[in-house]
């Protein structure tokens, strides 16, 4: 070893006793023995404290009895006196990384690698370091470096497809995994990470089917349960998928990742209490969980605590501020709270993070719309077809002229989309168009009403004609605050039916007032737009006639109806040419937002409006009447989920 005197204590060492006590110490360690081992390398150190062998293998005793600051001194010691020893860096970059000090453990680690640069265990500790602080790119480098040594190392084929799956790169994570598989076959890391991958690129079925493989092989693999459930949630099966999450909890009660899955399934399954429950238990384990705060914003802001549910993503943005999800999520709470600015800065920062957000572009389409920003809105608004089938915002006459020409105006979105948006039609015919409005059976009858000319089908007409959805009109159109055609009416009810409602309805001098309380259960936003019937009993309390304009009512409802002595009339109301004619015998509609409040305004009857504190973008904010309604007039939330003061002033209106 070329030892040369080492002096200690004053004491004078013979070289050769050190060299005999180092290779008895070490024969001891090889054979296992550490205890004796580390007997030998104290004694060496109680004479020659800088002996550098000694202070090495000390420190990988240390390291192997899991004393690991303690082995982390000792190497650095060690490495001061040798500083180029490259197994001794190999040894602490190994312990470093173990100990989950990514960045110190990477220094040992390049500096083993300068000496050794084609060492296969040193470049997948790189890997793995690159990997752990995030450097995910320069991680799949790492690992392409160590496979173009030999491309039969399935370990760094599947640590490669977890690198790609981080990146984004899912169906290039498939391959690397599909390479593990292949190189391991029955490897159960291989199979869970080919799962993985195919969940993250939307084949959810195959994803179970292979969770099942590794289920099959270790039916105790929790995370595999748990992320078998996120995929069944994706199917809708979500039972299945929270006995899953519940399975994999029961296996590894401190297993974060599945409380967090579980508290999104609970979510799906609108057990919002339950799912708080189960994030908070996540963040108990590991209160720097990104995931979990951000879920937990969710359900706050769903259950409306939306301070809460601010703080919470904050948080989640603090541990993770690259996740253009939470921004989204973030800018829905935002704009629910009608901070609009920063709701649509935040939009901003999630599509900075991915372009091809959707949900983010198409969140930030309305809140430009709900602030009266027509200018930018129109244009963000056509996002709405990324998720839709290619070639159905076909908008081929835009921005050319329109007279002589055939135009196909195709209805999309709900029914009352159709109604609002139906009186562009009359004017392309005005312009010199002849237009076909191809829109949903139920309305075929009563938008034949529209305009003179105007052909109304329920059938698209000629793939080769040239079309526009609806709610692209507006930007084909140049739409801005000031030039939304508003006419007074532009729909008309059947005479022969309005006679036969005024018939029907009591004649005497107390005013009709037709009621909507409650919309389209599947609409998006539906749990902060409709409300129970219950809640509007003192407008019920008036003196009128109080006729009931729903086609469904609501099962909670169905008490209240009969116990409030509210006329009834849906079996009636065989579609919406009964619904006008009805409305038209109405002296006031009342209503929540759905279909009916825009079938009243286009009829132009007095049509009053009950909105939640961040209404639908159509209704803007701030103002008590609409430029698409003339007869309309606005009762607004004044903070999010107080109907109640919205009906008091509904009731002083009607002179209570």
């Amino acid at each position: 070893m070329g030892l040369r005197g080492v002096r200690g204590d004053n004491v004078s060492v013979d070289h050769d006793t050190l060299a005999s006590r180092l290779k008895d110490a070490v024969a001891h360690h090889r054979q296992g023995d550490l205890a004796q081992a580390l007997a030998g390398y104290d004694a060496i150190l109680a004479v020659a404290p800088d002996f550098f062998d000694a202070l090495h293998l000390k420190g990988v005793i240390a390291a192997q009895q899991g004393r690991d600051q303690e082995a982390v001194s000792l190497m650095r010691r060690a490495l001061a006196i040798k500083p180029d020893h490259a197994g001794a860096h190999g040894n602490l970059g190994n312990l470093l990384l173990r100990m989950g000090h990514a960045g110190e453990a990477l220094a040992s680690i390049d500096a083993l690698i300068a000496q050794r640069p084609e060492n296969p265990g040193a470049l997948g500790a790189r890997a793995a370091a690159l990997h752990m602080l995030g450097r995910l790119d320069e991680a799949v480098a790492a690992y392409d470096r160590l496979l173009a040594l030999g491309a039969d190392n399935a370990a760094a084929w599947y640590n490669r497809g977890n690198a790609l799956q981080a990146l984004g790169r899912a169906k290039d994570a498939l391959a690397s995994h599909d390479k593990a598989a292949a190189l391991r076959p029955g490897d159960v890391d291989a199979i869970y990470g080919q799962g993985n991958a195919l969940q993250a690129l939307g084949r959810f079925a195959e994803a179970v089917a292979r969770y099942d493989a590794v289920l099959a092989l270790k039916d105790d693999h929790a995370e595999a349960l748990s992320s078998r459930g996120n995929a069944l949630q994706q199917l809708g099966r979500l039972d299945e998928a929270l006995q899953g999450h519940d399975s994999a909890i029961a296996l590894k009660p401190a297993g974060v990742d599945a409380h967090c899955n579980r508290g999104n399934t609970l979510v799906a399954l609108g057990r919002l209490d339950e799912a708080l429950q189960s994030y908070d238990r996540a963040l108990a384990l590991k209160p720097d969980h990104a995931r979990a705060s951000a879920g937990r914003g969710t359900v706050l802001r769903d259950l409306g605590r939306l301070d809460e549910a601010l703080r919470s993503y904050d948080r989640a943005l603090e541990l993770a501020p690259r996740d253009a999800d939470t921004w989204s999520n973030r800018g829905i709470l935002l704009q629910g709270m009608l901070r609009l600015e920063e709701s649509i800065a935040s939009y901003d920062r999630a599509i900075a993070l991915n372009p091809d957000h959707t949900g983010a572009q198409w969140n930030r389409a309305n809140a430009l719309l709900l602030s009266g920003d027509f200018e930018r809105g129109w244009p963000a608004y056509e996002w709405r077809w990324r998720s839709r089938p290619a070639g159905e915002a076909d908008r081929r006459f835009g921005g050319q002229p329109v007279k002589g020409r055939h135009i196909l105006l195709r209805a999309e979105q709900g029914l009352g989309d159709t109604i609002q948006f139906a009186r562009y039609a009359p004017l392309l015919q005005a312009q010199g168009a002849r237009v076909t409005l191809a829109v949903q059976p139920p309305l075929r009858r009563l938008l034949s009403t529209l305009a003179h000319g105007v052909e109304v089908t329920a059938a698209p007409a000629g793939a080769t004609d040239p079309g526009c959805p609806l709610l692209s009109l507006p930007l084909v159109l140049g739409t801005t605050l000031d030039t939304i055609p508003a006419p007074a009416r532009y729909l008309a009810a059947e005479d022969d039916r309005v006679a036969a409602w005024r018939v029907c309805l009591p004649s005497d001098s107390r005013r009709r007032i037709g009621l909507v309380w409650s919309g389209n259960p599947n609409h998006r936003n539906d749990r902060n737009r409709s409300l129970p019937l219950a809640t509007l009993e003192p407008l019920l309390d008036i003196d009128a006639h109080w006729v009931s304009l729903q086609k469904d009512v609501p099962e909670r409802d169905t008490a209240t109806i009969e116990r409030l002595k509210l006329m009834r009339v849906s079996d009636e109301l065989r579609d919406f040419t009964d619904t006008a004619a009805l409305i038209e015998a109405l002296d006031l509609v009342i209503t929540v937002d759905t279909s009916v409040a825009h079938l009243a305004g286009a009829l132009g009857k007095p049509v009053w409006i009950l909105l939640p504190f961040s209404p639908d973008w159509r209704w803007l904010t701030g103002r008590e009447d609409s430029p698409w309604y003339p007869s309309a007039r606005l009762f607004r939330q004044t903070t999010p989920g107080d109907w109640d003061g919205a009906i008091r002033r509904v009731c002083e209106a009607l002179g209570r």
